[in-house]
Parts: C-alpha cells; sequence; structure tokens
C-alpha cells in the first residue's frame, strides 16, 4: 500500500472518516486508513508508519481517553511530541472528547438521531434499552450511546448513517480535523 495513512481505533471511525471525506468533498485518494483494534494496539503501527519507520501516517482518530497512551507511542515512534498536551492535533490527530459515537450524536442531535433510528427501523430496540431498569433514568445521549454499542456491527453502521445525516459544516471538528478539512 503506498501513500498516506489515517489511523483510527475501529472500524466506525473508518467508516466515518470514510463518508465524511465523501460528502464533504475531502480527498482520500492515496490515504489509507489503518485500522488498530483499540487504541493500546496502534504502537506497533505508529512504529512501522509514523518518522521512524515508513513515514507515511498522517494522523488519525482518538478518544480523549487514550491521549497519554498515544502521547508516549507518539514519542516512541519518532514523532515531534513537545510541548505533550499538543503532539496528538500535531501528529495530525483527531481527538473524540468522549468517542466517536458522542462527537457523531452531538453533531446531529438527539431528536434527529431519534429519528435516524426509527428510520432505520429499530425503534422498538431502542424503547426497549430505555425501559430497562439501568438506563431508564440515565440522559437520552447516554441512552443513545448504549444503543449503538448494544449490537455488534451497530457502531459500524451508524457512523455512516449519521455523518450523512449532520448538515454541512457541522461535522465534528475531529473527524475534519484528522481529513485535513479545518
Amino acid at each position: 500500500m503506498d501513500g498516506r495513512l489515517l489511523l483510527v481505533e475501529g472500524e466506525s471511525d473508518a467508516v466515518a472518516l470514510r463518508t465524511l471525506a465523501e460528502v464533504a468533498g475531502g480527498d482520500l485518494a492515496g490515504t489509507g486508513i489503518v485500522v488498530a483494534g483499540g487504541a493500546h494496539a496502534t504502537p506497533p503501527i505508529l512504529l512501522a508508519h509514523g518518522p521512524r519507520g515508513s513515514g507515511r501516517l498522517v494522523g488519525g482518530l482518538i478518544d480523549r481517553a487514550e491521549v497519554p497512551f498515544l502521547i508516549v507511542a507518539l514519542r516512541r515512534a519518532g514523532f515531534p511530541c513537545i510541548p505533550p498536551e499538543t503532539a496528538p492535533a500535531r501528529a495530525g490527530f483527531g481527538i473524540c472528547d468522549r468517542d466517536l459515537e458522542d462527537e457523531l450524536l452531538r453533531a446531529l442531535g438527539e431528536d434527529a438521531a431519534l429519528d435516524l433510528i426509527a428510520r432505520e427501523g429499530e425503534a422498538s430496540a431502542l424503547a426497549t434499552l430505555r425501559s430497562q431498569s439501568a438506563w431508564a433514568d440515565r440522559p437520552l445521549h447516554d441512552q443513545l450511546r448504549r444503543f449503538l454499542a448494544s449490537r455488534a456491527g451497530r457502531k459500524r453502521r451508524y457512523a455512516g448513517l449519521m455523518v450523512r445525516a449532520i448538515p454541512a459544516g457541522r461535522h465534528p471538528a475531529p473527524l475534519r480535523h484528522a481529513l485535513g478539512l479545518v
């Protein structure tokens, strides 16, 4: 594989970036997306494709909780990481506050997310989750995040749907940053 690389934690991140590139005119030509399978699987990829490796890595997407771990991995891979608090952004990483789903839900809005889930025929599945005692008193935003993670493949499926449903100009900053759209 030639060209630039973006590193992401999971498949839903990759789907979101590909979809945003498509709808917002970002250029992924010559750019591959490497799915690490979790933040703790990133160091070997950073070593192989960072400044001390092929030099092809140009950024990616990561959750804020994983930033300290990423900073250590970036340093070991030869990325310029001083000062540490700016290292991920300087290395081209968009940082999601909680996770991708949180970012997408905030950008889309809860009402639009409910409409999207209903259009996808999953309103009853969401209603079941919302009625469970562990989730009934939680904020709707948290219920929606849990719903997206409650079935295999759902996060990946909704990542693209949500990116397409977000109005132009309101896509989450971490995704735009990773694609160089900011």
